[in-house]
């Protein structure tokens, strides 16, 4: 474990969110998550990723566990590239090649298995129960999930392009594990197109045409978002709110 931020050179901030800031340190990327962040969470989140590594796709190697000023830290490889959400931006006219890119990427983790991760049905109906909604409303969204396919396959949970970066070596790298599970992939699809929805709804659209190829199962992955639209509904932003309960209403 690393105690103390003279260890390290944390002055090169790569990112910023909500609850951590993540740095460049040499040839490692430290994530240092807020000092009210959960233990068990960060321990979790270290834990996931290290067990998608040993699937073989592309994932950042977890070098350490530490706690620096006091709050929690993970160490993983640094990976030299740009996100996709970056490169979008960056070349917009390219935007469904780098989409094609994503479905490409997702389709190779849900090909994979992982059988030490939580069963995302399970994370799903406690998302849902401590989602604050009705009671009505949660009664008949874990009715809907109780009748969903368990699955066993490995999913991301939060995949979306600022969570793929390419490396210099033209190498797709697939970031933030911390809601990984193994369970139904189509609650996976519809998780990323609410994500890619609350952002512009013409790359969702796109997305899941790419993603389904047929109306059929577009319809049965279409079926899944006021469930996926519950289990976000506690942590969602205002704005984001307001587009998720168009799914539940």
């Amino acid at each position: 474990m690393l105690e103390g931020k003279t260890r390290m050179n944390l002055d090169r901030v790569i990112a910023v969110r909500n609850d951590k800031t993540v740095y460049k340190d040499g040839d490692r990327c430290v994530k240092v998550f807020n000092a009210e962040y959960d233990k068990a969470d960060v321990l979790n989140e270290a834990l996931n990723q290290a067990r998608v590594e040993q699937t073989g796709l592309n994932v950042p190697k977890v070098l350490g566990v530490g706690v620096i000023d006091g709050k929690w830290s993970i160490s993983s490889e640094y990976v030299k590239g740009k996100t996709l959400d970056y490169l979008i931006l960056e070349n917009p006219q390219n935007k469904t090649e780098y989409l094609k890119l994503l479905v490409q990427l997702q389709k190779g983790v849900h090909q994979k298995k992982c059988p030490s991760l939580n069963p995302l049905k399970s994370k799903t109906k406690k998302k849902i129960l401590s989602s604050g909604l009705d009671s009505a409303v949660c009664d008949r969204l874990l009715s809907k999930l109780e009748n969903l396919d368990l699955g066993d396959d490995l999913c991301h949970g939060d995949f979306n392009p600022s969570n793929v970066i390419i490396a210099e070596n033209g190498l797709a790298y697939i970031l933030d594990w911390s809601h990984a599970t193994q369970g139904n992939v189509y609650l996976d699809v519809a998780c990323t197109y609410l994500l890619l929805l609350c952002q512009d709804k013409d790359s969702a659209d796109f997305y899941i045409e790419q993603y389904c190829q047929n109306e059929q199962l577009k319809r049965k992955v279409l079926d899944l978002l006021p469930i996926v639209a519950g289990a976000k509904y506690s942590k969602a932003n205002k704005k984001t709110k307001t587009i998720l309960e168009d799914y539940l209403n």
